[in-house]
């Protein structure tokens, strides 16, 4: 074959350019102090992606599998966890569950811990519960078993499985202890020893019907213990005072003449509270019994100590969940329905202040302080 000298030329004259560049190497960032303004968006199966809301700025991606319900932070140990699913052939084939635990500087995996093959792989803020001493792990599974994991933090080894039949989630409490909600319209109460075996199990009356009102599965903290809120808006309080499992009369979000016309709580991430100014965030929509998963229109805000209606912010395009920041300068995240925006609102002064794109749809927003 001939190849024209001129044709010749240039690729030498090529081949020389080209050794003249050094190659680029890949660099390393690792991340700084971590911020109350700092949150996780996940969507139903994919990476959780790190987001600074006071700046709108992307922090890192925690590479998650297509199968992990949530992420827990522990600030005290610098460690992030995600008790995961692995399948040999992506969707299909022998299956291997795994607690991944993440360091916070490089967002890197840098332990597993195997675990039985039952981990619910739902978008759940409460699948994963850290105790309140920051020593053991508690993981939801469902086979359609019911029954949670647990894993010593310390020893990075899997301690053993707790039976709970007919009781999902967990809300830590005091002393080791978990809260579950039960399909009986009962509350679970689970302590724990010091070496993470079960010490002592609680049940609670009856306060709710499944069949006529069930609570969400969505529980939020409060500032002396937990919120749960009905289909129809009934709020209750829960605390626990050692082997006493209290729960509030309710008071309702709407009042008789809004329930005629149809407002009531829906959503995926339906309600938040702020701590330190005991603010109710709640997703609204209008629509008819079993639209609780309907996206809504507007955010009511809530003063929890009046139990009163104080402020409105409504949204142009439908939204699906609320994450209110613990920060000074408190913030509240609205994940949009149908695309992956998240409307960063100024909550003193219920007024919007950016739109932070994620890239995916939005399961799930957890906060990373």
């Amino acid at each position: 074959m001939r190849i024209p000298v001129g044709l010749c030329g240039l690729a030498l004259l090529a081949s020389a350019s080209y050794a003249d560049i050094a190659p680029e190497e890949i660099g390393l960032e690792t991340l700084g102090d971590s911020q109350p303004t700092w949150f996780v968006s996940k969507s139903t199966m994919g990476a959780g992606f790190l987001f600074d809301a006071a700046t709108g700025e992307m922090q890192g991606t925690l590479s998650l599998t297509p199968y992990t319900p949530v992420i827990e932070r522990s600030v005290a140990r610098g460690e992030t966890y995600a008790a995961e699913i692995y399948y040999e052939r992506l969707h299909r084939g022998k299956r291997n569950d795994v607690l991944t635990i993440y360091d916070h500087e490089n967002l890197a995996a840098i332990a597993e811990v195997d675990l039985p093959d039952k981990v619910a792989s739902l978008n759940f803020p409460e699948y994963l519960s850290l105790t309140d001493d920051d020593r053991f792990l508690t993981i939801y599974n469902l086979t359609p078993g019911q029954s949670v994991s647990v894993v010593d933090l310390e020893t990075r080894a899997f301690v053993g499985e707790i039976s709970t039949p007919g009781c999902a989630l967990q809300m830590a409490v005091e002393d080791r202890g978990f809260l579950m909600i039960c399909g009986d319209g009962s509350l679970q109460l689970i302590y724990l020893d010091e070496s993470g075996q079960e010490r002592e199990r609680l049940r609670s009356d009856a306060f709710f019907s499944v069949d006529e009102d069930p609570v969400f599965d969505k529980p939020v903290r409060t500032p002396d213990g937990w919120q749960l809120i009905s289909f129809e808006g009934l709020v209750f309080e829960v605390t626990v005072d050692g082997s006493s499992i209290d729960i509030s009369e309710p008071w309702s979000l709407v009042t008789e003449a809004e329930r005629a016309e149809n407002w009531r709580i829906g959503g995926v991430q339906v309600y938040d509270v702020h701590l330190d100014m005991d603010l109710l965030f709640t997703v609204m929509h209008q629509g008819g019994v079993d639209t609780h998963e309907d996206p809504g229109t507007a955010v009511w805000v809530f003063d929890r100590g009046t139990q009163k209606r104080i402020g409105e912010i409504e949204f142009e395009s439908p939204i699906n969940g609320v994450l209110a920041t613990q920060s000074g300068d408190p913030l509240l995240l609205v994940a949009s329905a149908y695309d992956a925006n998240v409307e960063v609102v100024d909550i003193l002064k219920l007024r919007k202040l950016r739109t932070i794109n994620t890239g995916q749809s939005i399961g799930l927003m957890v906060l990373y302080p």
